[in-house]
């Protein structure tokens, strides 16, 4: 297993100031932000690491070299939009710069794209399961015919009232996960697996490790804690964030022992990226950095 880091976390730092960093922290790998050069409308969104509708062939080179050279692999290139937003020019705006990635991902010899499958939050689970049939297959073919695997993290992005209700993202459980692979049978199209979401919704991070673990193709390190007294007073139907706090790995509610125990017992040797969300580790960059150095050490405990 790869650890690595999630890059949207270090929104001002240049591409070899985001490589420097996992090399001195002597992390193996980064999960590289790849956002469209405009203002994103949420955080951790919106950051640009690799220009990919831009990259020229002298690009490419430099940033293999200056990999090879750090000894840091990407292991993605990773854009979260909503691919089925119900603003069309959004939508095809999304679409078309998930092209870029997948473009510059073959190029980079990466060969993944971790992204959300998105979802019209104004219609139902099945009519968004009709959009999933008509929007997704040419996007997918397009990556297989490169090799590039399509990763999914299960964010609902249900989190306040702008993504209330539905969310902006329908591969949310395993529930919905099999009737999405039902209509997208495509061996290049997987999970980004973040246990951290299922604290928050009560379900069972363990089970689908091993249920799915054909389907996992990257993960993500992040934790949750959940409030009791605010669950309590709000209830499950709040607002999530009425509830639950994103932290550091070791600082919430996931059981990280056991999280990697079933990775490793189906063998997984692929990439695992802390994704930085706590806002007790964002006073400044050096905060961010003390945070990701806290968390290697964590999880470090589990790899071995």
């Amino acid at each position: 297993m790869k650890l690595g880091f999630v890059s949207s976390i270090l929104d001002q730092d240049s591409f070899e100031d985001v490589v420097d960093t996992a090399a001195d922290l002597g992390l193996e790998c980064v999960e590289l932000a790849c956002w469209p050069g405009e203002k994103a409308e949420r955080r951790y969104a919106g950051v640009s690491h690799i220009d990919t509708e831009n990259l020229s062939d002298e690009k490419i080179v430099y940033i293999k070299e200056y990999c090879k050279k750090k000894k840091v692999e990407i292991s993605s290139l990773a854009y979260y939009p909503n691919p089925l937003d119900s603003d069309k020019a959004k939508q095809k705006k999304a679409i078309d710069h998930l092209y870029s990635l997948i473009d510059a991902s073959s190029k980079l010899n990466v060969n993944m794209v971790t992204t959300f499958v998105g979802r019209d939050q104004n219609k139902t689970v099945e009519e968004n399961l009709a959009l999933v049939k008509i929007i997704w297959p040419p996007i997918l073919e397009y990556a297989r015919d490169r090799g590039v695997k399509v990763a999914i993290e299960n964010c609902p992005m249900l989190f306040g009232p702008d993504q209330w209700p539905g969310g902006q993202n329908l591969m949310t459980s395993p529930y919905l996960w099999e009737k999405i692979w039902e209509i997208l049978p495509y061996d290049n199209f997987g999970l980004n697996f973040d246990p951290s979401h299922f604290i928050w919704q009560k379900m069972d991070y363990i089970s689908p490790i091993n249920d799915y673990k054909e389907k996992m193709f990257h993960i993500h390190f992040k934790d949750i804690r959940i409030e009791t007294k605010k669950i309590e007073k709000a209830g499950i139907l709040a607002y999530p964030l009425e509830y639950m706090t994103p932290k550091m790995p070791g600082l919430g509610d996931v059981h990280w022992g056991q999280f990697v125990s079933a990775l490793t017992d189906i063998g997984y040797k692929g990439y695992a990226c802390i994704e930085a969300e706590d806002r007790a580790f964002e006073g400044s960059r050096e905060d961010v950095v003390k945070g990701l150095k806290m968390a290697k050490k964590y999880v470090e405990q589990f790899l071995g």
